[in-house]
């Protein structure tokens, strides 16, 4: 070993020595246990930043500790390459969308190589290559003969500067994420998937994912997914409208109907205009529906918002009471709930009361408190509890929650409804009116209609000679050369399809296409089936319900299709790790109208802008961003102080699962930590040359090599236990520094003693491993057995040499066996607790819960009785 440790030297060298030797390439074999990790691909937007450099960190310490574990892994990486973000770049920088995005995916590459990431980069994969958007091609195909895909008109947020549909998470407070303009309500007709036909495949399936996925996410897909069990009710109109002759509604109320005033519909409603024609209202009707939808970002639930409604002039029948019922367009009725019409019961919903008060109109009490009577003219707020029915005909004096069942039932008896299931999951419209997408395979023909593309004849690919435009627009929809095909069925001129897949059908498949990415006869060798599922994920919390959602219900169809072995799982992620944010302080000068200018590091000096010579103000801590200047560029740390000091402070400032804040003397610390551990082992590798390591039983030992003894295997406890159970790497390394320092203080005094210090740096190197895989692999190629560490075996504690100095605790909340954990003889309750406490796993089981009781035998048991 060098004196000195020199990681720009270091660092590409054994990343060579790993690819040439292919020590991360993946290959199923059944004499081993198979680990699938996966973090979610990048966008090749031009680099990474440190949130890739985070997260797939992350990742990489579990690989690489699942392979010492003598698992077979597979942990790919690819590129999610298609986009609006790739064709308005290239249209800024007048070049071909592909060629931005194969420049962008080469510079990326080289970055995470830098790094020294266990890819097996022989799977790696583009998303814009024909070769594998053909497979989603070929099951949009599969699923349009089993109507699991249809095409419909339909409301969808449009931006006019960008010339495209924008999903709703592309649109910020009613803008385009892109260039702040605003975003407006247009009707098209699109394409969608049938996702509401698994809906409650997609519900149960999170009962197995509870225990292993971060409980907000299980809990933001049920809401997206939300199944309500109620009863549809028809109210007639009394002027048939649109070809309809009723409004349907989904409620969980139907004790309520005698107390139904008006009724409110979405400003979304298929009939929301169609209602007001010949009534003489049209234009002011118009002008509210038009106002309301292009309202993008409403927050119409919120109980703050100001609710507005427009009477349509059109009205219906109450089916039971015969009461004529004003229809209504309302600012806070929602389509993604329901039927997107609401029946109004001003006396028993608060909203509808306000609503009520504020129009003028009627106040029906229908379910009063047993025993009293209820003024509607003296009513301040709506009655929403339990009571007994009133004014409800037949089914007056019945408790209301006897009524629901037996109004369902009577309503069902007259054909005007009966039970019912809702969800607020919709069908996922997957139709982009860009050029940088996978092409939609259908021909339209005036003769034969929409006709499917042959699957002999897939992929249809992309032209190639098109002309943007600075404003956007169907691109592909202008291009005569890719439009004009023929007719499949009858031979005839025909017409492409000119809209693109939503970029997210792409990735809602890559963990199958992973498994054997050069697969020429369909989406997955049948067998590679056994690397599914994934079984770690990493990502960003914000696809709680997109990706993730989306993923699952594509997995689910793939296998209705027929079209990936049986044996795959539903699921394709078994365990999810959501990763925080990597934060950083803004600076930023004010001038005297409040507008600011933000400030990067080399841009200020002693408080002063260099740029403008106005004193520097210190902001909050925000997301890492090119626009606030208070980035980091993962190359210049690299270039200082090398990739392992990059991914160590990335693991070590704190818990995965929280946001990350960024301080320069923090990345100075975890470089020192790793300069003190060179020149240990460095020492070692002179003063213990050709020492064994200690493998007896300790009994010969004495104080302080017992007490050395008892670090080493404590530290590999604590850190198997961090990396294994809890991915808490931030205390795993705070573990391996401890016992760098114990180490560093131990002064051997017999032979006995230097094998002991000898065993105690073998396993520093070797736990350090999975965190800073460069030089810990320098390392032990001057003290180790001439194997790479990746190849080398977990060390496993001694439980002897550690029983002094930990014991097993039994962790228990109101009696229930909740945890293990191994802790320190002598740990207090509070230490135990805090210890336990530290696993989400256990903090799901008090959350809002308070303890009334500690029942603590020490060393052995801790049991919180909580209420």
């Amino acid at each position: 070993m060098k004196d000195i440790y020199e990681p720009q030297g270091i660092e590409p060298r054994w990343q060579k020595t790993w690819d040439e030797a292919k020590v991360h390439a993946a290959s199923l074999d059944d004499r081993k246990p198979k680990f699938y990790m996966l973090e979610m691909f990048p966008y090749p937007s031009g680099r990474i930043h440190m949130g890739h450099v985070r997260n797939y960190s992350i990742g990489d310490v579990i690989t690489r500790y699942q392979w010492m574990r003598g698992r077979q892994v597979l942990h790919p990486m690819g590129w999610d390459a298609f986009g609006l973000p790739a064709e308005e770049a290239a249209i800024e920088r007048n070049l071909h969308p592909a060629s931005w995005t194969y420049d962008n995916i080469a510079e990326m590459r080289g970055q995470l190589k830098r790094l020294g990431f266990a890819y097996d980069w022989d799977r790696e994969l583009t998303t814009c290559k024909p070769e594998y958007y053909r497979w989603e091609q070929l099951a949009f195909l599969r699923a349009l003969d089993r109507d699991l895909v249809y095409r419909k008109s339909s409301l969808i947020n449009w931006s006019e500067a960008l010339g495209t549909v924008l999903a709703n998470e592309q649109v910020i407070e009613g803008k385009d994420y892109k260039l702040g303009l605003p975003v407006v309500q247009r009707e098209m007709v699109q394409w969608f998937f049938r996702t509401t036909r698994f809906a409650d495949d997609l519900l149960d399936g999170l009962r197995e994912l509870e225990a292993l996925w971060p409980e907000r996410v299980v809990a933001e897909q049920r809401a997206r997914i939300g199944r309500s069990e109620g009863t549809e009710v028809r109210f007639p109109l009394l002027r048939p409208a649109g070809g309809a002759d009723h409004l349907l509604v989904f409620t969980t109320r139907p004790d309520t109907i005698y107390g139904v005033t008006f009724m409110s519909l979405a400003a979304e409603h298929p009939l929301a205009l169609r209602l007001s024609e010949g009534t003489g209202r049209e234009a002011e009707v118009r002008a509210f529906v038009e106002r309301v939808r292009n309202d993008v970002d409403r927050a119409r639930s919120a109980g703050d918002y100001e609710k507005e409604g427009l009477f349509t002039g059109a009205f219906c029948i109450n089916p039971l009471s015969g009461d004529r019922i004003p229809i209504y367009i309302a600012n806070f009725v929602l389509m993604d709930y329901g039927t997107g019409a609401v029946m109004a019961v001003p006396a028993h919903d608060q909203r509808d009361f306000e609503f009520a008060r504020k129009y003028d109109l009627p106040i029906k009490v229908v379910i009063r408190p047993a025993g009293q009577r209820i003024d509607p003219a003296a009513m301040n707020e709506a009655y929403v509890e339990d009571g007994v029915q009133t004014a409800s005909g037949p089914f007056d004096g019945l408790p209301n929650r006897e009524a629901i069942r037996r109004v369902t039932d009577h309503l069902a008896g007259k054909g005007m409804g009966g039970p019912a299931v809702s969800y607020r999951l919709r069908d996922w419209c997957i139709s982009r009116q860009r050029y940088w997408g996978c092409p939609i395979p259908v021909i339209h023909c005036e003769r034969c209609g929409v006709v499917p593309v042959p699957e002999t004849d897939l992929p249809v690919t992309l032209p190639e000679d098109v002309t943007f435009s600075l404003k956007g627009g169907a691109v592909l929809a202008k291009n005569e050369t890719f439009l004009r095909a023929a007719c499949p069925r009858c031979g005839g001129q025909g017409r492409r399809e000119s809209d693109t897949f939503d970029t997210f059908v792409e990735s809602s498949w890559y963990q199958l296409r992973y498994t054997s990415p050069a697969y020429a006869k369909g989406i997955m060798e049948p067998a590679a089936a056994g690397w599914m599922p994934v079984d770690q994920y990493v990502g960003g919390i914000e696809h709680a319900v997109g990706h993730l959602v989306y993923a699952r219900f594509f997995q689910r169809l793939l296998l209705k299709l027929g079209l990936i072995p049986a044996s795959v799982p539903a699921e394709p992620f078994k365990r999810l790790l959501t990763q925080g944010m990597v934060v950083r302080e803004t600076q930023y000068t004010e001038d005297e109208k409040g507008l600011r200018t933000w400030h990067a590091s080399d841009e200020v000096k002693d408080g002063i802008s260099l740029k403008n010579g106005m004193p520097v103000k210190i902001g909050r801590l925000q997301k890492m961003s090119k626009s606030l200047k208070n980035g980091v560029d993962p190359n210049e740390i690299i270039g200082k102080y090398g990739a392992d000091t990059a991914r160590l402070f990335m693991l070590f400032a704190s818990p995965p699962e929280k946001d990350l804040e960024w301080k320069d003397e923090g990345v100075e610390g975890c470089y020192r930590f790793l300069l003190r551990v060179w020149r240990i082992v460095r020492r070692a590798s002179v003063d213990l040359k050709g020492v064994k390591p200690y493998r007896d039983d300790g009994k010969d030992l004495g104080g302080p090599a017992m007490a050395l003894r008892r670090v080493i295997h404590r530290t590999i406890c604590k850190v198997t236990e961090d990396i294994e159970e809890r991915y808490h790497f931030n205390t795993a390394i705070a573990r391996i520094m401890e016992l760098s320092n114990a180490l560093a203080a131990f002064s051997p005094a017999s032979d006995t003693d230097r094998s002991v210090l000898r065993e105690g740096v073998e396993m520093l190197v070797i736990l350090l491993a999975p965190f800073a895989p460069h030089i810990s692999d320098e390392m032990w190629a001057g003290i180790g057995d001439g194997r790479l560490l990746i190849r080398s075996d977990w060390p496993i504690w001694d439980k002897a040499a550690a029983a002094e100095d930990i014991v097993e605790i039994v962790f228990q909340i109101n009696g229930k066996l909740r945890a293990r954990i191994q802790m320190p003889v002598g740990s207090s309750a509070e230490q135990v607790e805090s210890e336990a406490l530290s696993s989400p796993q256990i903090q799901k089981h008090i959350a809002d819960k308070q303890v009334i009781k500690k029942i603590f035998v020490p060393d052995r048991l801790l049991n919180l009785v909580v209420k």
